[in-house]
């Protein structure tokens, strides 16, 4: 009898010290679901200059999850397109939307990353910055990165509320996974070498390396916290700092 895969998640936000200086909540919102082989995750980053961009990432990962949840490989990437039109029709009919058109839901701008795995075939979704990464084997040494995508300026990104969302969205698929990561943009300068062709061996791998390995979810938690929230953490990145980890076997 075959071997059932043993999921275990874990995620964490931590408001950064811009945020917190100004008295505002974290911006970042992390959420995922299981259904027998199947996991969606998705982690979103609301962006600072929206009014409501805590909101936003908040509908996209809940819609996201709830819905994709029900999908399979097969037809994932038109579900992903789905969920992601349903969630921006919230937003239009939002409370908050004053003019229940796209001009009010600029106050709710948020990125996107996600991932759909089935027990072994796997797709990351993004939009915007954030990044993800799959981890094929225990070596840590065989990965797919879904990197992050600014605009002109390094500093400007897209958002799932932009009326051209879809030129935006972009597929990563993986098969046979060991882990996925999925990280705001505030860890990613921690991850990734300069140019995201590869990880900084030193930080995402020791920390991946000690969840495996802590069966206690409150020292775990404890442990990332402590590493997203050190005082040389707040003094390299001022943002907020998501990561979302799944051992998928």
């Amino acid at each position: 009898m075959a071997q059932k895969r043993k999921v275990r998640i874990l995620d964490i936000s931590i408001c950064g010290p811009l945020h917190k200086s100004k008295g505002l909540p974290c911006q970042d919102y992390a959420g995922y679901k299981t259904k027998g082989r199947k996991v969606v995750m998705a982690v979103s980053d609301g962006a600072g200059s929206a009014k409501y961009g805590k909101i936003g990432a908040e509908i996209i990962v809940d819609t996201i999850c709830d819905l994709l949840i029900n999908s399979n490989i097969k037809k994932i990437k038109q579900d992903i397109e789905k969920a992601i039109f349903i969630a921006r029709e919230k937003i239009l009919l939002h409370r908050l939307n004053k003019t229940k058109s796209e001009r009010g839901a600029v106050d709710f701008s948020a990125t996107l990353v996600g991932a759909f795995y089935d027990g072994r075939n796997g797709i990351f979704f993004h939009i915007g910055d954030g990044a993800a990464l799959v981890f094929g084997d225990e070596t840590y040494q065989n990965y797919i990165i879904s990197e992050p995508e600014n605009g002109a300026f390094s500093y400007e990104t897209y958002f799932y509320t932009m009326s051209d969302w879809k030129n935006n969205l972009r597929f990563t698929e993986f098969s046979n996974a060991e882990s996925v990561v999925l990280m705001s943009d505030g860890v990613t300068g921690f991850v990734f070498d300069d140019d995201y062709r590869l990880i900084r061996q030193n930080f995402l791998i020791p920390i991946v390396q000690y969840l495996e390995k802590e069966p206690r979810k409150t020292y775990a938690l404890s442990a990332l916290k402590n590493t997203l929230d050190s005082q040389q953490a707040r003094r390299i990145n001022l943002d907020d700092k998501t990561i979302l980890w799944a051992k998928l076997k």
